[in-house]
């Protein structure tokens, strides 16, 4: 890193196993190799695809995870629920009611000493009907400028407009706002008019031989036949996606996003 700009990290939803099994093969030289200060990694689907566990969390920080995002999955594994209020490097999104275990917000210091402002935000268009994610999204951002001017947001959402208009309405006031939860990673990434770096979605770490990390027989299934059917992970074809993110330690503004599909 030099002197006046950190390298962020962000790794799309990991899916269970076998995204974290590429994780920890290729975490490491992706930090050596771009200089990484701090990796945030959306792991809502790591438990067997949905939620998470103490376990995993462990198993996620000790191969370079710094902070976790999430998601309409962060309460699946029932008993999570209260070690969500015991730590601010996991996060859930920010907008849901008051009483909902978890923080949507965190301030973590990268080894150089630069404070980085984390938020978790949630959609409302085609998902649950939550609070709102701009005016909450926005409050929480005037709260965390008194404390840094690097401020990182992953949008959980399943609308494009959607994710498009909240990076607009934060565009110069966050550095980056990162889409997540389609699992399909698109094209777009830029650096908005006022500073903001945006993709619309970093896709999903996980088998790509599968519909968005489910096994297609058992999606097939589930679309034919319209009943339930037990989630099951695909295990061919990991990918890697994330992006990283160059920020400007004294402006908080982005410098460059660099969209990542590996191997």
């Amino acid at each position: 890193m030099s002197d006046n700009k950190i390298t962020l990290l962000f790794i799309a939803d990991i899916i269970g196993q076998p995204g974290f099994e590429l994780t920890t093969a290729l975490l490491p030289n992706i930090r050596k190799q771009y200089r990484v200060d701090l990796c945030i990694a959306n792991g809502e689907n790591g438990c067997n695809g949905k939620g998470l566990t103490e376990k995993i969390v462990r198993n996620y920080n000790n191969v370079g995870i710094d902070v976790i995002t999430g998601g309409n999955h962060s309460w699946t594994v029932a008993s999570f629920r209260k070690y969500l209020d015991t730590t601010r490097t996991v996060l859930r999104p920010l907008n849901y009611p008051p009483g909902v275990p978890g923080h949507g917000s965190t301030i973590v210091t990268t080894p150089n000493g630069v404070p980085v402002g984390i938020i978790n935000l949630q959609g409302r268009t085609f998902m649950y009907q939550i609070d709102c994610p701009f005016r909450m999204g926005l409050s929480e951002v005037e709260k965390l400028k008194s404390q840094t001017k690097i401020i990182f947001v992953d949008f959980h959402a399943e609308a494009t407009a959607e994710k498009a208009a909240l990076a607009r309405y934060l565009d110069g006031k966050v550095s980056a706002v990162v889409g997540t939860h389609t699992h399909v990673q698109t094209a777009d990434e830029r650096i908005l008019e006022n500073g903001t770096a945006f993709i619309t979605d970093a896709g999903m770490t996980g088998p790509t031989d599968s519909v968005i990390g489910l096994n297609t027989k058992t999606a097939l299934r589930r679309f034919l036949l319209q009943i339930p059917e037990r989630y099951e992970i695909a295990s061919s074809n990991n990918r890697l996606n994330g992006v990283l993110v160059e920020i400007d330690a004294e402006t908080g503004k982005a410098l460059d996003i660099k969209r990542l599909n590996l191997p």
